[in-house]
């Protein structure tokens, strides 16, 4: 893949939220964390989103602009998103997600029209497309930005909070596909991909979507990069897992963080297994990352 001309923001568009972890509150949300990742490797990253009128909504706009990241955060009379967090003996988290939230309601404006078309790439789920206003706003905003930006699909099916049209509309939207591996079951049967082994069913997902990448990611399993030239693979490290919330949006941040900074695939997949890894030994979706990783990018 090409190198490209680093441009002034990398946007994680979606939902900003607190998740209510056993330990406590942490701030989370999946094109958040991406956001805050991005910024961790000396790129501008902006969260774009909303929170509500209320306490909860000034503590996260203090805590990230306190952790370096930028906002573009709107202020709206929907609560501010909160998220019970359960976890198992593993670390895996269970997710029970309030409804009707700011972040339901992000509006398309002239500020975010602007940063649109200053982005060199934007991550963005099915999940904050719930709801229509802020499912207008995120495709508008894709729509906004260059054409050679990247635009990621970091699919992330949550509860039932998705439909075969938000996932049609948004792989049409996207050029590079995020999706673990018990969501390509999901997709193989919604889009009558026909089976077959991973690779096979991440490459008509390619094939039939014109996509530059596809990122499959299968847990303990190790994960995979699927492009138009060729495929690579990384085993997942062996860490003592204190919860793998925010892992998989680390390794999206860190992935994209290194394709800016001109790094082969390989290079972006290696830093992006090893930045995951270190997640999974932190609590929350947040944490700061150590030198020996960051350094890896100059």
């Amino acid at each position: 893949m090409e190198k490209q001309t680093v441009r002034p923001y990398v946007v994680g568009i979606g939902e900003l939220l607190w998740d209510m972890l056993p330990e406590g509150k942490k701030p989370g949300g999946a094109t958040a964390n991406f956001a805050y990742h991005i910024s961790q490797f000396g790129l501008k990253g902006v969260v774009v989103s909303a929170v509500g009128n209320d306490p909860l909504g000034d503590e996260l706009e203090a805590l990230l602009a306190s952790r370096g990241v930028s906002t573009s955060l709107q202020r709206n009379d929907y609560p501010t998103g909160r998220v019970s967090v359960s976890l198992d003996d593993q670390g895996i988290p269970t997710y029970s997600i309030c409804e009707h939230t700011a972040w339901d309601h992000i509006r398309f404006d002239e500020t975010l029209a602007q940063i649109a078309s200053e982005c060199a790439a934007a991550s963005f789920g099915s999940l904050a497309q719930r709801e229509a206003v802020s499912r207008e706003s995120i495709h508008r905003f894709l729509q906004g930005m260059p054409a050679k930006s990247w635009r990621i699909f970091d699919i992330n099916l949550r509860q039932s909070f998705y439909t075969e049209e938000v996932i049609k509309g948004s792989l049409g939207c996207c050029n590079i596909l995020k999706i673990n591996d018990e969501e390509l079951v999901v997709l193989d049967r919604m889009l009558d991909l026909g089976g077959g082994s991973l690779e096979e069913l991440c490459r008509r997902v390619m094939d039939r979507y014109s996509l530059r990448a596809v990122i499959l990611t299968c847990g303990s399993r190790g994960s995979y990069v699927f492009t138009t030239e060729a495929s690579s693979f990384r085993e997942t490290p062996r860490v003592d897992v204190v919860d793998t919330v925010g892992a998989g949006d680390s390794f999206t941040g860190s992935f994209c963080a290194a394709l800016l900074r001109g790094k082969s695939i390989p290079e972006a997949h290696a830093l992006a297994v090893d930045v995951a890894a270190y997640v999974c030994t932190q609590a929350g979706g947040m944490p700061p990352m150590p030198k020996e990783l960051t350094s890896r990018l100059g």
